[in-house]
């Protein structure tokens, strides 16, 4: 996947976005390199060494990284900094108390902490943070800070690995959702989750999901993107043009792009849905709202919390204030004259990818019989 603007992947194509981690200079001297020459001891390097080998995860490599996205302070600080995410999940828990209040709580994919604090300061009995990733030692020292050590037990671990000190819990709570709804898989975590140690009577936050499909007209940037590699500086490069094609653009999609209306592609149900639900073959039908072109497909999805006093949730639509999850687009080979009142027809296959579940393939059929354009095509994404 590429950004618009700029690929902010690490060093090993890690999809943790750096865009926190950069550098910036307000003033020209600020950027001017200094070389200093140091004298120091045997003694001070060691010390310094020792120094930095006491700050959690200092010692990590972009290989590690590449394993451990989740451990980059910046895509941490990027995720906390989306309002709409973080503020969504806060009004939940302190608005909606009653489903917090005096309850063991099970936090999955627990990260900084974030969520299990709200919970606690919410009034929860205990909560149970997992964290598989260095974060979780991060994540302990947040908590005793906070002086909620006695209320918030963070466990370092896989879920399907760990075992928690209760047999059940009253809430789940997770903040899963990747790119594309579903790109990291780590739904299937918090489904497992859910089956082990969920109450009967218990609640998953958030309980319902649901992915959406509209189309819009691209083209100053596909020519930017795909079209490019026709002429590079005069060579032929087109064999990686049908390789950009295969992958989706994570990006912010201006709404006035928007060519057609809207649609439901998947809603899910994630106190009752199975892993294989995740998997799925949908049918769409776009109707043109005006006389343009169509140069991709975009999905976006919503998140629902059903259970609250009042229906609450946000989405990460391109009509909606925009989210650290953007919009995922999906170019297409035909650049689609299409009419008003016209409609372009198809489905859409999502599977996890076979070698490596936490990517998505994606199966994309359409067709067009309109006035102006007839086509009928098959595509393939795969999300990496």
């Amino acid at each position: 996947m590429d950004r618009r603007k700029g690929d902010n992947r690490d060093a090993n194509g890690s999809l943790a976005e750096a865009t926190a981690s950069r550098l910036r200079f307000d003033d020209a001297e600020e950027a001017e390199e200094v070389e200093m020459e140091v004298e120091e001891s045997p003694e001070a390097e060691g010390e310094e060494e020792e120094a930095a080998a006491e700050v959690i995860g200092s010692d990590k490599t972009s290989a590690d990284y590449y394993f451990d996205s989740y451990s980059h302070f910046g895509t941490l600080q990027e995720m906390l900094k989306d309002i709409v995410r973080t503020k969504t999940y806060q009004n939940v828990i302190t608005q909606s108390s009653f489903l917090i209040k005096d309850k063991i709580v099970l936090d999955v994919g627990a990260g900084t902490g974030i969520l299990s604090l709200f919970c606690a300061k919410a009034g929860a009995k205990h909560v149970y943070a997992i964290e598989c990733s260095q974060m979780a030692d991060m994540a302990k020292e947040i908590v005793k800070s906070n002086g909620y050590s006695d209320v918030i037990t963070v466990i370092k671990g896989k879920v399907e690995e760990i075992e928690l000190p209760v047999p059940k819990v009253d809430v789940i709570i997770s903040e899963w959702m990747g790119y594309f709804l579903l790109f990291e898989n780590m739904l299937n975590t918090v489904l497992y989750a859910r089956d082990k140690w969920l109450a009967e009577d218990g609640v998953v936050l958030p309980d319902r999901c649901s992915l959406h499909l509209t189309a819009i007209e691209d083209a100053e940037y596909k020519e930017d993107k795909i079209e490019f590699w026709n002429n590079v500086y005069g060579f032929d490069m087109s064999c990686i043009k049908k390789q950009a094609m295969m992958e989706p653009l994570v990006d912010t999609v201006d709404a006035n792009q928007i060519v057609t209306n809207c649609q439901l592609l998947k809603t899910m149900d994630i106190s009752k849905m199975t892993p294989g639900d995740a998997s799925f073959t949908v049918p769409f039908k776009l109707i043109a709202e005006r006389n343009d072109y169509i140069h991709a497909l975009v999905a976006y999805f919503n998140v629902s919390f059903t259970m609250c006093h009042k229906l609450m949730g946000f989405s990460t639509g391109p009509r909606s204030k925009t989210t650290h999850w953007k919009q995922t687009v999906l170019y297409l080979e035909d650049v689609i004259t299409i009419c008003e009142g016209e409609t372009l027809t198809g489905s859409m296959t999502v599977t996890p990818n076979k070698k490596n579940p936490r990517d998505i393939d994606i199966k994309l059929k359409y067709s067009l019989n309109g006035h102006r354009c007839q086509v009928s095509r098959t595509q393939f994404y795969k999300m990496r």
